[in-house]
């Protein structure tokens, strides 16, 4: 899955640069021009990472990062700030209200691709490898196997694509609307609450190899892949 980056910008010209520049490396992206519009896009559609001018109309980007860190969904979304601001205190600032890296107007769309990778590399420990591994589970995304403490676990189609999505990201939480996205696709209508079949017949298969349950149900809120289960 190609990972879908939210770029917040209210200069065209530099939403449609970035955007070009990140499509052409292979990522997924799309645009917000203002705060009110940031926080609505992550709503309906959780974006893997975000990339976030600070002078934005109305609601400013400091604001939207603090929102963004108050939200379960968002919580441990990556942002890079984004500003013609380059002094100590600015970066601070940002720093601050919770940005993971930050970047100062003019830069170059190469450093900025590959602060995205690295980012990326953090928050998704497995992105760009072909075995993801957490917990004693392991994908093999070759040969499109899994197994829990060594012993195979035997999975339907969307029963991989759900776990793939979890494991990519352990610990964040998915809505069911994010999960519907990720493993079916948004041109598929799918009712919410087949999201909670497959994640049951996940958790049975998972089980079935005498694994612990690794699923977490976060009500109101969604699913995660988590040690710390509730």
């Amino acid at each position: 899955m190609k990972p879908y980056i939210l770029i917040v910008e209210d200069e065209a010209p530099q939403a449609e640069m970035l955007s070009y520049n990140l499509e052409r490396e292979g990522y997924r992206t799309r645009v917000a021009s203002d705060g009110d519009e940031a926080l609505a896009v992550t709503s309906e559609e959780a974006p893997d990472l975000v990339v976030l001018d600070w002078m934005l109309p109305e609601v400013s980007g400091i604001e939207v990062c603090r929102q963004l860190r108050r939200r379960v969904d968002s919580k441990h979304l990556p942002i890079i700030m984004l500003t013609a601001r380059g002094e100590e205190t600015d970066r601070v600032r940002g720093l601050d209200s919770g940005a993971d890296d930050y970047m100062v107007k003019p830069y170059s769309p190469g450093e900025m691709v590959a602060r995205i990778r690295a980012l990326l590399r953090r928050s998704r420990p497995g992105f760009g490898d072909e075995t993801l591994e957490y917990a004693g589970i392991v994908m093999d995304l070759a040969a499109h196997k899994v197994t829990f403490g060594g012993k195979s676990v035997h999975l339907g189609p969307t029963e991989y694509r759900l776990l793939l999505t979890l494991i990519e990201r352990p610990g964040r939480v998915f809505s069911r609307e994010r999960l519907l996205d990720l493993a079916w696709g948004r041109e598929i209508y799918v009712e919410q609450r087949t999201v909670d079949v497959h994640i049951r017949r996940l958790r049975k298969a998972l089980a079935d190899a005498g694994g612990n349950d690794l699923i977490r149900t976060v009500r109101g809120a969604g699913y995660s892949l988590d040690t710390e289960v509730c």
